[in-house]
């Protein structure tokens, strides 16, 4: 029977993190996906927290060049902290800036 703990869920982003940090993205991806869905089923779809693993898995897709992946999870998790922190809050804004990077690298990937 596996445990399911917010603290849970943060480790085993935090060891994603790591992962994604050793440009292993392949071993990071399905920890990212398994604390967003651990922290969906423990606090809800709406929670800063599922805004946070979706930028964090997002960021993944974008470093792979799976930009419409993680434009669609980009948009779902300011979606999210907007509402709740407010656009002028440093994550949404975080968030905000990564959705404009991201646009940025989409540019510089279809004039290759």
């Amino acid at each position: 029977m596996e445990k399911k703990h917010p603290d849970i869920a943060r480790s085993i982003n935090n060891i994603a993190y790591l992962y994604d940090l050793q440009e292993r993205f392949t071993e990071a991806e399905p920890l990212y996906i398994k604390a967003l869905e651990m922290r969906q089923e423990l606090l809800g779809q709406e929670h800063p927290q599922v805004a946070i693993s979706l930028n964090n898995l997002a960021t993944l897709y974008r470093l792979t060049n799976r930009f419409e992946d993680a434009k669609r999870l980009y948009k779902k998790a300011i979606g999210i902290l907007e509402p709740h922190l407010g656009s002028g809050h440093p994550l949404t804004q975080k968030v905000q800036k990564h959705l404009a990077t991201l646009a940025s690298a989409e540019k510089v990937e279809d004039s290759m």
